[in-house]
């Protein structure tokens, strides 16, 4: 299981630093929500700062686009050369089209969906997506608690790559912890975006060693 701490849940004012101490606690990449105060209510990461916090992170950057208009903010987000990217189905007016662009800069094109949309809009694009990033929460704020119903969607998913023999990943994301992990892992779930569980805990190096054991006791 690959751990991507969500740095929203972090000390906002020192990025920089907290972007290298979730290296120093083993993660595997650094995940950053994305929000541009229309499809959600915050305001979070602007593509200036995510380009100068890249200058100081070593961990592969994890982008998740919570944003209104994702294919007009796009190029300013693939410059920073992330090595995933993700964008909301419910936001995506042309979806093969942006998730072309974003294969075609060399990131892994990922389709994120909130809690309440149907898994089958994903069957035809299943050729164009490297994963699939699972809402587990309504996005938009960090700390919210797991909504189980998602985990049959997940369930769902995998019947369905399975059925279509495609090679999609499945990341999952909103109220992730030690309660919450093996659940997701066993519903399909091989990344999973922890905030509140890791940067809330007393040890967080110990906080994502424990999830990987628990996401391992599930595998």
């Amino acid at each position: 299981m690959r751990i991507a701490p969500s740095l929203l849940a972090g000390d906002l004012s020192r990025l920089a630093d907290e972007a290298k101490r979730c290296q120093a606690w083993g993660a595997d990449f650094l995940h950053l929500d994305v929000m541009d105060g229309h499809f959600v209510p915050n305001l979070t990461f602007g593509a200036p700062v995510v380009a100068a916090l890249a200058e100081h992170a070593e961990l592969p950057l994890d982008l998740h686009l919570m944003v209104k208009e994702p294919d007009v903010l796009l190029d300013d987000y693939l410059a920073i050369r992330p090595a995933r990217l993700a964008v909301h189905w419910e936001a995506v007016t042309h979806m093969d089209r942006v998730l072309t662009r974003i294969r075609d800069a060399g990131a892994e094109a990922g389709v994120a969906i909130n809690p309440a949309t149907d898994v089958e809009c994903l069957r035809s694009i299943l050729p164009l997506t490297d994963f699939v990033l699972f809402m587990t929460v309504n996005p938009g704020f960090a700390g919210q608690a797991f909504i189980p119903y998602v985990l049959k969607k997940m369930k769902r998913f995998r019947e369905m790559t399975a059925a279509e023999s495609a090679a999609v990943g499945l990341a999952v994301d909103g109220g992730i912890g030690l309660e919450t992990i093996g659940s997701a892992v066993e519903a399909g779930a091989d990344l999973a975006v922890a905030g509140s569980a890791i940067f809330g805990a007393d040890d967080p190096a110990e906080s994502i060693t424990q999830l990987r054991r628990m996401a391992k006791g599930q595998a």
